[in-house]
């Protein structure tokens, strides 16, 4: 054992006290990676002696989440801390009958057998309460050396958890670059593709999402791809590693997808399907694939109606899209940047009031599609009184022509 760099909080320490003053604790997970790596940017797991009622019993604002599963989530009081602390009964778990979750939990004493049913080995470390490390598989060597490998066989480890196939990929993913997959791991991954069958959709959904918001997204979409992998998570979706990905995991996922021949809104049901994401994370995607053809046009009136169209995120997140697809997005942001706000804002000035009386036009289709196309005037020219606005009438054959033909304010 070697004694690792402290760098354990305040609260953390009060969390490890309280604990270890009724049983023993270690620090486990990717707290002890981080620290490794002389990083601390993650929360903070710990595994115990203790069952959870007990756990409950040191912090009674503890949220019983997962007792089933011996997995506690403390809380402090929160004149303290605002944290919380995934603190979790060693186990020695038996069969996992459907591929996701154990037949029975055995609660144990050992934290070399709890180690022991862990994935991979750089999560299979342990801190004790003397700051020493626990390392029963040789992480920290595959830490240094950048290779994710599974505890003991690989094919048992992901034949009892078809998300670790998911959570394999994540792992290659380091702030040092790409980990390189142990070559018995990689076949099990192939050999086992199957077992994403059996994992809930939330869950796949959830592992996607963080690998597209990691360091490499595009180098480990790519072995994914490569591995068949992609082709069982999003099957009805073609994929591509080809763009330059970025730091935004939504906009990694529309780049992921931009070589898919189908329209936006197909897409979204198609990725609702298969990831179970939100409602406006699928609009976001949806958008900016059907804006992956637009032209990044410096014409002023095209730009007023996208500051003004799009919500500031939905902005940038274009920007960052485009630029992925490889697009000079230069002069377009430099544009952007030197845009004067509207006059009058975003808002309309002229209602269905003012319309009626300027035009003698009944409510309707007719009446709503010519307001509509008076505030994208309104935008692209930026007027500033409704008076500027209804003299537009006198350029517009807005009793004859086919409004339905008639834009609103949009982009693109």
């Amino acid at each position: 054992m070697e004694a690792v760099e402290d760098g354990i909080g305040e609260a953390d320490r009060l969390v490890l006290e309280g604990l270890r003053s009724a049983g023993e604790a270690w620090i486990v997970g990717g707290w002890v990676r981080e620290a490794l790596s002389s990083r601390h940017k993650t929360d903070m797991d710990i595994a115990t002696t203790l069952l959870p009622n007990e756990v409950e019993e040191l912090f009674p604002r503890s949220l019983m989440v997962g007792a089933k599963y011996g997995t506690v989530m403390v809380r402090l009081d929160e004149s303290i801390s605002d944290d919380t602390w995934e603190v979790t009964t060693l186990r020695s778990e038996g069969s996992y009958g459907d591929g996701r979750r154990p037949d029975q939990v055995e609660f144990g004493q050992s934290i070399e057998d709890d180690l022991a049913r862990r994935d991979f080995t750089i999560n299979a470390m342990a801190i004790d309460s003397n700051g020493d490390l626990i390392d029963p598989f040789d992480g920290r060597s595959d830490l240094k050396e950048s290779v994710l490998r599974a505890v003991g066989v690989a094919g048992e480890r992901l034949g009892e958890d078809g998300l670790r196939i998911m959570r394999a990929y994540r792992f290659l993913d380091s702030a040092d670059g790409m980990r390189g997959m142990e070559r018995s791991l990689r076949s099990a991954v192939k050999d086992n593709l199957e077992m994403l069958d059996v994992v809930s959709r939330e869950r796949i959904g959830v592992e996607m999402m963080r690998i597209l918001g990691g360091r490499n997204p595009g180098e480990v979409v790519s072995q994914m791809l490569e591995d068949g992998v992609m082709g069982r998570v999003m099957p009805e979706i073609t994929c591509t590693a080809a763009p330059s990905f970025c730091e935004d995991p939504m906009v990694n996922l529309a780049l992921l997808c931009s070589d898919e021949l189908s329209e936006g809104g197909v897409l979204a049901d198609n990725l609702r399907s298969a990831l179970v994401l939100a409602k406006q994370q699928l609009r976001l995607v949806s958008f900016l694939h059907d804006a992956r053809d637009a032209p990044l046009s410096n014409e002023i009136g095209g730009l007023r109606r996208f500051r003004a169209a799009l919500p500031a995120e939905w902005q940038i997140a274009f920007t960052a899209y485009s630029l992925g697809l490889g697009k000079d997005t230069e002069e377009f942001s430099g544009a952007l940047e030197t845009l004067s706000p509207l006059i009058a804002g975003i808002a309309p000035l002229v209602d269905g009031t003012a319309l009626v009386e300027a035009t003698g036009l009944e409510p309707g289709p007719r009446m709503g599609r010519l307001k509509g196309l008076l505030h994208r005037i309104q935008v692209e020219r930026d007027l500033s009184t409704s008076g500027e606005v209804l003299s537009v009438l006198d350029e517009l054959d807005w009793k004859d022509s086919d409004y339905e033909d008639w834009s609103a304010l949009g982009w693109p």
